[in-house]
Formats: structure tokens, C-alpha cells, sequence
């Protein structure tokens, strides 16, 4: 069992960790490859699981259920948590609300339950990228336009491959070929990238990134395991969601606290301590899920 989860945890700790020594050395800009990784790679990565012929909605409707209680439940008790010990809850909930799903959840679920796991994966990411442009900027300031939400290529992809699935229209299989190695350029290069980003985080406010890196999977992993029980779900699905719980916090709330003035340093220690913290919750998440 060791060995498996090491397989499974070791390529994509091991890429991240290539971006982090790349980053302290070069210091490279990263700023267009991300930029494509949005607009093109993880939208065509979207839309092909999505428009798949083995993708059924009908199979996921309580998975989904499921992530949206995820993502709101662990804000609100995050925000209770940051009332509690004396912090700001603009700071500290969305950081516990928001986890890696991206990054660290699609290649996970990949590896660990294999490509069959891609598509429940993508469910649960879109989910939570949804509601982080939505609920998430609403949080953090409540002024924010959200009519931009609907035209993000993701959320396109998004739409685009549900429409293909419940139609029943068959896509040119060579022009799927195409898509679907378009979004195998998507997982490495946020791998990649998360590493590049931590290199340039700070530990300056370590305290409160180490309670936040302790609160994420504390709060989101038995969450899950709850609402699996209650919702029925079994087998890949009630791993995945189990996994979804004990993800760390997304690299995407730094982005956030930065447009939005909200403390960044601190968040920034979050999700630096946090995704470094996750090389212990991820293996223990996998242990639990796998034994």
C-alpha cells in the first residue's frame, strides 16, 4: 500500500518541486503560459472529458451536489473557524473554501484511480472554479462583477461538452484527438506552475499558515466523508470526494487576496504552508481511500 501511494504522490509532487527549483533559479514570468493553460489547454482538457461517449451527467448529479456543499460548507465553517481564533475571515475562509482541485486534483485522481477518474474529476473541478469566480470574488468583495463569469473559455468548454453529451452528437474522432492532447499540455503545466508559484511565496506570516494548512483538510476531509455517507456514494466516486476534502488550498486565492486587498502575504503563507502540509494529508486522504 506504501508503494502505491508513493507512485501515485510521487510524479506529481516530483513535477511541482522541478517548477519550485526552476522558479528559485530562473525566476521565470509565467504569466502567458498560464494564460494559455486557461484560455485553451484546461478548457479543451474540459470540454474532452466532458463530450466523451463514456461520460454520462446523469451519473455525477450527487457528486455534484456533493462538491457544492463541499466548497460552501467548508467556507462557512472556515469562517466560523477565523471568528474563533481571532483572525480575518476575509483572510482565512476562502483559502479553506477553495482547495487544489486543479494542480493537485486532476493528476491525482488520474493516477490514482485512472483515466476513468478524469471525468468525475473535471465535475468537481468545475464546480469549484465555478463558485471560486462567483461566490468566491462576491466574498471578497461584494461589488464584483460576476458578468464576466459566462464568458471565461472554461466555463465555455464546459457548457460546450455537456451540450455534446446530452445531444448524442459524435465529434470527428480525429478533431477529438486533437482536443484531448490540446488538454494533456493542461496537468504538467500546473504542476509545474504551482511549483514556480510557491518558489515566490512567503512564509512571512507562518502562524496563520499553519493553522490555515491544518484547517483545510481538518474541515474539508470529514466533511466529505459525511456527506458521502449521506448522499449514498459509493466506490470511485466517494474517493474521489474523499480526496477533493483533504486538498490543500488553491494557488488561485492568492491571486484573489492580491486583487482584492485582502491581506495577501498571509494567504499566501496559507497556500504555501498548506501545499507543502498536503505531503502528509494527501498520502494519509489516499490511505484511507484505497485501503
Amino acid at each position: 500500500m506504501t508503494l502505491r501511494i508513493l507512485s501515485i504522490v510521487f510524479p506529481v509532487f516530483a513535477i511541482a518541486a522541478i517548477g519550485y527549483l526552476y522558479g528559485r533559479h530562473k525566476q521565470p514570468e509565467l504569466t502567458v503560459a498560464n494564460q494559455m493553460n486557461m484560455d485553451v489547454f484546461i478548457p479543451a482538457l474540459v470540454f474532452g472529458a466532458l463530450a466523451s461517449k463514456s461520460f454520462h451527467p446523469e451519473q455525477y448529479e450527487l457528486l455534484a451536489v456533493a462538491g457544492v456543499i463541499t466548497v460552501i460548507g467548508s467556507g462557512l465553517l472556515g469562517w466560523g473557524a477565523a471568528r474563533l481564533i481571532g483572525v480575518a475571515p476575509k483572510t482565512f475562509a476562502p483559502p479553506i473554501m477553495f482547495n487544489n482541485c486543479g494542480n493537485l486534483g486532476l493528476p491525482l485522481a488520474v493516477l490514482a484511480f485512472g483515466d476513468a477518474a478524469l471525468a468525475p474529476a473535471v465535475v468537481l473541478f468545475v464546480i469549484s472554479n465555478t463558485l471560486h469566480f462567483s461566490v468566491g470574488s462576491y466574498v471578497l468583495d461584494h461589488h464584483a462583477k460576476l458578468s464576466t463569469l459566462w464568458r471565461m473559455p472554461v466555463m465555455l468548454a464546459t457548457i460546450g461538452g455537456l451540450a455534446v453529451s446530452l445531444s448524442g452528437f459524435e465529434i470527428w474522432p480525429p478533431l477529438m484527438v486533437g482536443i484531448r492532447m490540446l488538454g494533456d499540455v493542461s496537468v504538467p503545466l500546473l504542476l509545474f506552475a504551482l511549483g514556480v508559484r510557491l518558489s515566490d511565496s512567503s512564509l512571512h506570516a507562518w502562524r496563520i499558515g499553519v493553522l490555515g494548512a491544518i484547517a483545510r483538510p481538518l474541515i474539508g476531509f470529514p466533511l466529505t466523508l459525511a456527506l458521502a455517507w449521506a448522499l449514498g456514494l459509493e466506490g470511485q466516486q466517494r474517493a474521489l470526494l474523499l480526496v477533493f476534502g483533504a486538498l490543500p488550498p488553491a494557488v488561485l486565492n492568492y491571486v484573489f487576496a492580491e486583487r482584492y486587498r485582502c491581506e495577501p502575504d498571509k494567504v499566501a503563507s496559507i497556500v504555501m504552508i498548506g501545499n507543502l502540509f498536503s505531503l502528509l494529508f494527501i498520502p494519509l486522504a489516499l490511505g484511507y481511500v484505497l485501503d
